[in-house]
């Protein structure tokens, strides 16, 4: 049963994968990341409202402050770092930083949990797996411009998932998926609203019936968002918080896969080689016992 929530958890990689093209798009007509994030995550809002439960807060406070960290770190705060990132540095720098996020996962899960231990398969696959990030990010040239700002927020937003992983495994033993999700969407709806007391909302709201912008927003909102956080939260409640973080290495496989199917870029013999380490690496690093 467990080989079905692997399988789960490719797939939802696989979808995150490409939804860089979906938010260039939208980018490239006028809206903000701010934007994409709230309009992205109020129809994923609406849509989970139906499924869920009618139970509105957490049994206790201690949770609902939880959950509303989910909300911060794996959505607001999270989409915040990394789209802004992606304006300020060179979009490799920040898709590498950002595939971290399953290394600081594990540092933060060996830190935090006795039970979890640095054994070698979780090194090694670790390691060769983000190496493997690092030749299809790089494709073989590894010259780092670095911007200061733009890389910290990046590996700010690696911070974030892992922190948001890490509660969610510890938040779903006592809730359901479909709760944990509709509370991540409702708390980052909150927590990103201040945002535009600084940069308010600009784009004209009658540009959204064009089929461009809402048929990527639809994408974003209910493929990417209400169907693929709540099939994450039930994959990392099965499999357990660091294994199913070890997926995200395969992100820039499904990336240059999107790319050479969507946008007809080849792959070149370094993405073929950094696919496979990261095959490899995700495999021995799931091999690891007690994550």
């Amino acid at each position: 049963m467990n080989k079905l929530y692997h399988l789960l958890a490719i797939c939802v990689i696989a979808v995150w994968g490409t939804t860089f093209v979906n938010t260039k798009v939208l980018l490239q007509h006028g809206l903000t990341p701010a934007e994409i994030f709230l309009l992205r995550f109020i129809i994923a809002y609406l849509c989970i409202w139906f499924i869920s439960p009618k139970k509105l807060w957490a049994d206790n406070l201690k949770d609902e402050l939880w959950l509303m960290a989910l909300g911060v770190s794996g959505g607001s705060l999270y989409f915040l770092t990394e789209n802004t990132a992606l304006q300020l540095s060179f979009v490799n720098n920040v898709a590498f930083l950002v595939c971290t996020a399953p290394l600081i996962t594990t540092l933060l899960a060996i830190a935090l949990y006795k039970d979890v231990k640095a054994t070698r398969p979780l090194i090694i696959g670790s390691l060769l797996a983000l190496i493997g990030v690092a030749i299809v990010i790089f494709n073989g040239h590894f010259v780092l411009k670095l911007n200061p700002l733009g890389d910290i927020l990046a590996l700010s937003a690696a911070l974030c998932w892992a922190v948001y992983s890490i509660i969610i495994k510890k938040i779903s033993t006592r809730y359901s998926a479909t709760f944990i999700t509709r509370k991540v969407f409702v708390y980052g709806i909150i927590t990103i609203l201040p945002y535009f007391t600084i940069q308010p909302w600009n784009f004209p709201m009658e540009r959204l019936h064009e089929t461009t912008i809402w048929g990527n927003l639809l994408f974003l909102a209910v493929v990417a968002s209400f169907v693929c956080f709540l099939l994450w939260s039930l994959i990392i409640k099965k499999i357990g918080a660091l294994k199913s973080s070890n997926y995200i290495y395969l992100n820039p496989v499904t990336t240059v896969v999107a790319s050479a199917v969507i946008l007809n870029e080849p792959m070149t013999t370094m993405a073929y080689i950094g696919s496979a380490l990261i095959l490899v690496g995700v495999y021995i690093a799931n091999q690891a016992k007690g994550i």
